[in-house]
């Protein structure tokens, strides 16, 4: 009794030290990767997520403003529709996507992200563009 039970204590601390060992062996360093090297900027970046993550705030900064511009073409196009029922144009809307699915390929991005991105910043700026032509154009 006193054997097996000797034998039941070593085999749970010969088990929870493997454990141990495939845990040290995966965890990473305080703010480091689980796993791969550096590959954005030809490796230069990035050593932690508090890294990954400031440069993902830059872009998205950027992105915004580049919004933002396109913000104002957009109620520009406006002045040229007849009425809110003209904002929405189906096959410009594809021409769109069927140019941004190339240059994403082109680019190193999955088209589906472009293409997913781009339908919904559409849609959002066609509101926009409707709401745009509507106080503009207030009912007499």
């Amino acid at each position: 009794m006193k054997l097996s039970r000797s034998l039941s204590i070593y085999a749970a601390t010969f088990v929870a030290g493997l454990a141990t060992v495939a845990t040290a062996q995966t965890a990473p360093k305080p703010g480091g990767a689980y796993w791969g090297e550096p590959s954005v900027d030809g490796g230069k970046c990035c050593t932690t997520l508090g890294e990954v993550r400031d440069n993902i705030d830059r872009i998205d900064d950027a992105l915004i403003k580049l919004m933002s511009e396109r913000e104002k073409y957009v109620a520009e196009a406006g002045r040229f529709k007849k009425d809110p029922a003209a904002v929405s144009d189906p096959k410009r809307v594809e021409a769109i996507i069927v140019k941004v699915r190339a240059q994403a390929t082109k680019d190193g991005l999955a088209p589906d992200v472009a293409d997913r991105a781009f339908r919904a910043m559409i849609a959002g700026f066609e509101d926009y563009e409707r709401a745009e032509w509507l106080k503009r154009h207030p009912a007499k």
